[in-house]
């Protein structure tokens, strides 16, 4: 039997564990659901064991170095989990051939590992989901050209590797087309779209509120890049600027920075007003969300943020919660007029927009609603779905009779690729909706 007649998939990931990377999740249930093996490696989360079916999903797990905090210690990192994952790559072959190896970054270091598989007769993906080279300059104050330009050398390798690039969104896929030398064949944008079927909103959970009338709740991870600190000085604004007493604030999520936020609430004499969840599991974040009057994306503008989707914005809005976001090219494509924007990096006038929509209870349910028909009409992970598992589907030379795997998503209003002043849009058709990133 042929390498591609196999059809297992085998997903590398190194950023998240699975099932709790949700892109990554749903991507694994779209390809059981057509009929494909899907295999993932992963690190591990806690008490996470090293092997287990779940779903249909075979998931190998690794322990997780410790965490970085220098630039030593990411290398040291990328070094241990590529050799825990190389060493996994090996025994699934070996026990179970695979047909395709799709990796998932941050980071780009799976070039190596793509091209061995190819010498095996394996296709490789590269499923981009975020830019690492604009990371790394989002993250340090003082970059360094070299890091920078060997980032760019790893993305640009990667690249040349894969069969086939998966981009989150059009930005994206113009940089793999202008960077990665790519083609709008050997591309395809399927963006993170929430599950609206179960991401949904449900009852409010009162005591939430902490004895408040109001709770703004931020979902995500907690990195430099991330702007969670913006949270924080806009509660400080709302909580000592403007006397509000009828305010709460949820932090759901966790990070590099998770500790060094808690210190700045403290300093800000926030923490009667600010609760930090840790890590969320679903149930969590339908009760925060479902109890929440206004959900907050507070990514500041860089080179990175303003052409990223970001999940939390469309998570907000499949739970019919309106959105108070700085004005980013990509985020108005995924929230349109779901949300209101602000100008970036002015956090008394970010402060001031959660004010005026919490007193303003028709304004909140309009936007809300309208944000829950966008996700459900045009950014739900249906229509992903489907342009994903046709990725795999022409890999392998499968033609379904229904034609459901090559039916395009719905179009939706994008940036022009990378290129265009910030706020231009063109009509996209047939490019896709909806994390990871981001988170």
């Amino acid at each position: 039997m042929g390498t591609l007649a196999r059809k297992h998939v085998l997903i590398i990931v190194q950023n998240l564990p699975v099932p709790l990377d949700r892109r990554v999740w749903l991507e694994c249930q779209a390809l059981v659901r057509s009929g494909y093996q899907v295999s993932v490696i992963c690190p591990k989360g806690p008490g996470d064991p090293s092997r287990e079916l779940l779903d249909g999903v075979w998931l190998y797990k690794y322990r997780p170095p410790a965490q970085a905090n220098g630039f030593a210690s990411y290398i040291n990192e990328f070094v241990y989990c590529w050799l825990r994952t190389a060493l996994l790559f090996a025994r699934i072959f070996l026990t179970r051939p695979f047909s395709v190896v799709q990796a998932c970054n941050p980071p780009d270091t799976y070039a190596p590992l793509g091209l061995i598989a190819r010498l095996l007769g394996v296709r490789f993906v590269y499923d981009q989901h975020d830019l690492c080279p604009e990371i790394y300059l989002a993250r340090f104050e003082k970059p360094s050209k070299k890091i920078f330009k060997a980032l760019l050398g790893l993305e640009r390798a990667t690249y040349r590797v894969a069969d086939h690039v998966i981009s989150t969104n059009e930005s994206y896929r113009a940089i793999a087309m202008r960077r990665g030398h790519r083609t709008l064949e050997n591309t395809t944008v399927v963006r993170s779209g929430p599950d609206t079927t179960r991401m949904k909103p449900g009852p409010a959970q009162p005591e939430l509120r902490l004895g408040r009338e109001h709770l703004v709740c931020y979902l995500g991870i907690m990195g430099p890049q991330d702007g969670v600190d913006i949270v924080l000085r806009a509660m400080d604004v709302i909580v000592h600027k403007f006397g509000r007493k009828d305010v709460s604030a949820a932090l759901l999520g966790f990070g590099d920075c998770l500790e060094e936020l808690r210190r700045l609430c403290t300093e800000l004499d926030l923490d009667d007003y600010v609760t930090f969840t840790g890590r969320a599991d679903a149930n969590m974040i339908r009760d925060y969300l479902s109890t929440a009057a206004v959900g907050l994306s507070p990514d500041p503008y860089n080179e990175l943020n303003d052409i990223s989707t970001m999940n939390k914005t469309m998570e907000y809005m499949a739970h019919q919660l309106p959105v108070v976001t700085f004005d980013l090219a990509e985020t108005r494509v995924s929230a349109a007029d779901s949300a209101v924007y602000v100008e970036p990096g002015d956090i008394t006038a970010f402060a001031t927009a959660v004010c005026e929509l919490l007193d303003d209870a028709d304004r909140r349910s309009e936007l809300g609603e309208r944000g829950r028909r966008r996700a459900v009409e045009v950014l739900d992970w249906a229509a992903q779905a489907r342009a994903y598992v046709s990725v795999y589907d022409r890999l392998h030379g499968i033609t379904r009779s229904d034609g459901t795997s090559a039916a395009p998503a719905p179009s939706v209003r994008v940036p022009t690729p990378a290129l265009a002043s910030k706020g231009s849009e063109v009509e996209a058709a047939g490019s896709s909706a909806g994390q990871a990133l981001r988170p």
